[in-house]
């Protein structure tokens, strides 16, 4: 595990590719509000008990910002900040919250969700208005966490 990585930090694990634009801008900052099997994810990724104790019920922000098909993601988790860049359609590297790095590339489908997957993990962050949602699968686990814009 990487000593970058803080309980609770959110990850990039936002899709990297389409050659579409998003036509919803997904520019702004969120607040998580609720999260579902947080802890039955984070051990089926390897985190230690420890770590997913004091990370489940810490409240982070997200703060997106939008260019076109560039996205700039910036997670701030208590005095922690992690920034991760990516253009859609194109391998990008990012860190995910074990703090390892990934080659990924990030698809638009429809107009409104961002999809990729990555060491077998699948990553769909989905906005409806003011509220994000961000559901990872991995096998039979569902990870969902629900952020609202702040």
């Amino acid at each position: 595990m990487s000593p970058q990585w803080q309980p609770g930090q959110q990850s990039c694990l936002i899709s990297c590719g389409s050659s579409l634009v998003a036509t919803m801008n997904f520019s702004g900052k969120y607040q998580v509000q609720s999260q579902e099997n947080f802890e039955a994810f984070m051990k089926a990724v390897g985190l230690p008990d420890e770590l997913i104790q004091k990370g489940k019920d810490i409240k982070g922000t997200s703060e997106i910002v939008q260019n076109g098909k560039h996205f700039k993601l910036t997670i701030t988790t208590g005095s922690k900040v992690v920034q991760n860049e990516f253009t859609l359609g194109e391998e990008c590297e990012m860190e995910t919250m074990t703090g390892e790095k990934v080659k990924t590339v990030v698809q638009l489908e429809g107009d409104n969700k961002l999809v990729t997957t990555f060491k077998g993990i699948k990553s769909v962050t989905e906005l409806n208005g003011d509220i994000i949602t961000s559901t990872m699968t991995l096998g039979d686990i569902v990870f969902k966490r629900i952020s609202k814009r702040i």
